[in-house]
């Protein structure tokens, strides 16, 4: 005999919570699998900070050592990338190493969106190894009063 568990007996909040970390679970799951796959051609994932305000999504990417030339911040609908590459600059005379842990070489990270963005004014800047996007949001108009007006025949 099988029993069955209805969503009903879930705390609201607690189905909201639920969701949240099973969203988050499944991006670390992509950008995993698009670590593995190598996915164009991306040697390292830089560290991603996201924060949000009630106007202003910021992404903050550390780059360290990578030059604005390099990067290439692109915005769509669902998703800001940010790809690039760290050239390794290995000092004169140095034939071999005898340690080295810093990582070179292509970068990418994608961040799926779930705000609409004003993409008109999005902005990006590297300054002391982090790039920071600033994406504005698309202020929310979902139940504000609008007044039409009504007019006769005369």
């Amino acid at each position: 005999m099988k029993k069955t568990v209805h969503a009903a007996i879930f705390d609201p909040a607690e189905l909201a919570r639920l969701r949240g970390r099973v969203g988050r679970l499944l991006l670390a799951l992509q950008e995993a699998s698009e670590m593995v796959a190598g996915e164009a051609g991306a040697a390292w994932l830089p560290a991603v900070d996201l924060c949000e305000t009630d106007a202003c999504v910021t992404v903050s990417v550390e780059l360290p050592g990578v030059r604005p030339e390099h990067v290439e911040v692109a915005l769509t609908n669902e998703e800001l990338r940010v790809r690039g590459r760290k050239r390794k600059g290995a000092p004169r005379g140095v034939t071999s190493h005898l340690c080295s842990e810093r990582s070179f070489g292509r970068f990418a990270r994608n961040i799926q969106l779930r705000w609409p963005i004003r993409k008109d004014r999005a902005t990006a800047e590297l300054k002391d190894g982090v790039l920071t996007v600033r994406l504005p949001k698309v202020k929310d108009r979902r139940g504000v009063e609008h007044r039409i007006e009504v007019t006769g025949d005369e």
